[in-house]
Formats: C-alpha cells, sequence, structure tokens
C-alpha cells in the first residue's frame, strides 16, 4: 500500500473529497425534498441521479488511491456492486409493473371515454367498470411490489442504520473502508426512498434512526435530516402508504374522484353533466404525467446498471493490466 506521507496525506484529501460529496449530495436531496411534492418524480429522478453520481465517484477514488492489486478490497467493492445491482433489479421490476398497469389503465378509460360528450347512466356505469378494473389492478400490484421487497427491505434497513465505531476498521485500505461503508449506508438510504415511490412503503419505521453512525460528522447530520424529513411526511399519510409516488397517488385520486361522478350520472342526477368533463381531463393529464415521468426514471436506472457495470470492468482491468 501506499508508504510515503506524501501518498498517505493524499489519500486523506481524496477521502476526506468523497465524504464532502456524499454531504453536498445529501443536503442537495433534502433541499429538493423540501421544495416539491412528497415524492415526486423530479425528486425520485434526482435521487437516482445522485446514486450514480456517488458510484462514479467512488470508482474515481479507488483509481486515486492506488490500492494492492487484487486486494480484499476489491472483493469488498464487487460486493457493494452486486447489492447495488440486485435492487436496482427489483426497481425495474416495480417500474416495470408500473408501465403495465398505466397503458392498460390509459387504454382501458380512453376506450371507455369515446362518448365522452354526453355521459347516460348506461355508458356511467360502463366507464365505472373499467374503473374497477384498474383499482384492483392497483391493489394487485402493491401486493405483488410488497412479496417481492419482503426478503430485501430488512437487510437495506440494517444497512442504511448500521453502527459503525471501529475506527481501525475505517480506516483499512487507505480509508477506503470507511468511504464503501458511507456508500452503504447512503445508497441504502436513497434505494429505500427509490423503493418507497415506486414499489411499496410499510410504514415510516424503516427511516427513523437507530444508532449512530461514526463516519464524520456532516454526513451522519444530512442523512439523519433526509430520513428524519421522510419519515414524518409519511407518518402524515391518512390509511396505508402503499405506492408513494406523488403523481401516481394524484392519478388514483383522479380515477376515485370521476367515478363518484359517474356514479351520479348512473343515479339518473343529470347536474353531474357540468363537472364530469373537467374530471375527465384532470384523470388524462395525471395518466400522461404518470407515464413520462416513469419512462425518464426508466431511463435512469438503465443507465444506471450500465454504470455498475463498467464500475466493475474498470476496476477488474486497473488490476489485471498493473
Amino acid at each position: 500500500m501506499m508508504g510515503s506521507n506524501s501518498s498517505s496525506s493524499s489519500s486523506s484529501s481524496s477521502v476526506n473529497g468523497f465524504y464532502n460529496f456524499l454531504t453536498q449530495g445529501l443536503n442537495e436531496l433534502h433541499q429538493s425534498f423540501l421544495s416539491h411534492n412528497f415524492i415526486s418524480i423530479h425528486f425520485l429522478s434526482q435521487v437516482i441521479s445522485s446514486l450514480q453520481s456517488l458510484h462514479s465517484q467512488l470508482t474515481i477514488l479507488v483509481r486515486k488511491l492506488r490500492l494492492p492489486i487484487g486486494g480484499k478490497w476489491l472483493d469488498e467493492y464487487m460486493d457493494e456492486s452486486s447489492r447495488l445491482w440486485d435492487a436496482c433489479h427489483l426497481l425495474k421490476s416495480a417500474i416495470s409493473g408500473m408501465e403495465n398497469y398505466y397503458s392498460s389503465a390509459s387504454n382501458i378509460i380512453s376506450s371507455s371515454l369515446d362518448a365522452y360528450h354526453h355521459f347516460t347512466p348506461d355508458l356511467s356505469r360502463q366507464v365505472i367498470r373499467a374503473i374497477n378494473v384498474c383499482q384492483r389492478e392497483i391493489l394487485g400490484m402493491e401486493e405483488e411490489n410488497k412479496s417481492l421487497m419482503e426478503t430485501r427491505i430488512q437487510a437495506l434497513s440494517q444497512c442504511m442504520n448500521q453502527n459503525i465505531s471501529m475506527e481501525s476498521k475505517l480506516n483499512g485500505f487507505s480509508g477506503f473502508r470507511g468511504v464503501l461503508y458511507a456508500m452503504r449506508s447512503v445508497s441504502s438510504l436513497l434505494l429505500m426512498i427509490l423503493l418507497s415511490g415506486i414499489a411499496y412503503c410499510w410504514s415510516s419505521s424503516c427511516f427513523h434512526q437507530e444508532g449512530n453512525m461514526v463516519l464524520g460528522p456532516g454526513f451522519i447530520v444530512s442523512m439523519t435530516m433526509l430520513k428524519q424529513k421522510v419519515a414524518e411526511e409519511i407518518d402524515q399519510i391518512d390509511g396505508h402508504p402503499g405506492i408513494l409516488m406523488f403523481e401516481f397517488q394524484q392519478a388514483r385520486i383522479a380515477m376515485e374522484e370521476l367515478k363518484v361522478e359517474l356514479e351520479r350520472i348512473a343515479g339518473y342526477d343529470d347536474e353531474a353533466q357540468g363537472d364530469i368533463h373537467e374530471k375527465v381531463d384532470r384523470l388524462k393529464s395525471w395518466f400522461e404525467q404518470l407515464r413520462c415521468g416513469v419512462e425518464t426514471i426508466a431511463g435512469q436506472v438503465d443507465d444506471f446498471f450500465d454504470e455498475i457495470v463498467e464500475g466493475r470492468k474498470k476496476l477488474l482491468d486497473m488490476c489485471s493490466h498493473s
């Protein structure tokens, strides 16, 4: 490993730079969270960008540290990147479910709303039946996501709340081991936010702070602030959280509001015709926002897969050519 004081100082500088980068990224996410609707697509997109940036910086740091060729550090890095890869597969599965849902929901509702200029009681009952199908699909999707996550959520939560207090352990591999622990904690938090938004959220319990992590005050404070804010917002949700994505929730609400108006028309209440067009347009608008947003996130997750593969390849090549 590095022997000279100048090399040692350079390592320390590089490691501290990574911690500062980590802290800054968490602070920016916290600010974004405060300035957007709770778990909006915009916020989720920034969370994925942060994950990508962190992974990219970690790969750059390895090259700066000039670690021993093929040492245990490489195994630990590979374990961490494999963990990210597995979690992204879970994300990808949830995104696929969301894509299937909004495409079928949009088709069902659009075909049912062809005679949308005047809703007869019969047409209203037809659209209500289509909405009932969509609502059952939501429940089925959430149950499927819930079972997919049950085996993995505990491991993510443990990594996010791990208590690291052995300084000698953190200083291993010129400080790289500490960086890897920090990365694991932060990436676990970011993945938990993504999965809560896109797949399923049981409650705020997994975001509550447990124990203390001795990795540097800026990093800990920033991570704790973001966790607490997310937990507070989840606690304010009425009923069972489920899929938290703001645009998904708004489409769900808009669908229920349309159904209520249609039920009034189906009951021969002609006065309800006045509000119905606004309700239909609102539902279509939320479905379009959901479609565009989920497509963006799907593309970002694909890019992150590529980034993980590229990072692993770079470090393996670096070790084999040195």
